[in-house]
């Protein structure tokens, strides 16, 4: 498994659009922008919607839960904070509360052999510092693709 205690994660800044996304993740849930007018689900956070370019945008809570999208293993350190854990799964996933937004993140707790297109996982959260709680992903419980 990879060693995330190595690795230098880089601290994200908050701006207007993701304070409330990063809010949430503090409280250890999870908060998506969700177009008012057509629905659609949205990440990251922009100021329109990029369906329907709608103006009326709110964060509404989501469940954690979702699939392997697409993935890469990481066998290189292009940015030497990383270089402990390589290598690694990074990982995007599809939530089965916000569809077509897509989430990246990394497998922990998971050898990085174990990501998997289509493979069930859960959100759990990584505080980085007081202010920062990063949201990442681990294998679900109950996988039905094996």
């Amino acid at each position: 498994m990879s060693d995330w205690s190595q690795a230098k994660r880089p601290i994200p800044v908050p701006d207007q659009w993701t304070q409330p996304f990063w809010d949430s993740a503090k409280r250890e849930a999870l908060k998506l922008q969700r177009c008012q007018d057509c629905g659609h689900f949205q990440h990251p956070p922009y100021p329109t919607c990029v369906n329907c370019m709608s103006i009326d945008m709110k964060f509404e809570p989501v469940g954690g839960a979702g699939h392997i999208y697409a993935y890469t293993i990481m066998y290189h350190d292009g940015d030497k904070r990383f270089a402990g854990a390589i290598p690694y799964a990074s990982i995007i996933v599809e939530l089965d509360d916000a569809p077509g937004a897509l989430m990246a993140g990394n497998l922990l707790d998971a050898p990085y052999t174990e990501a998997k297109v289509g493979r069930r996982v859960e959100m759990i959260f990584e505080r980085l510092n007081d202010d920062i709680t990063l949201p990442q992903f681990r294998l679900a419980d109950t996988d039905p693709t094996e």
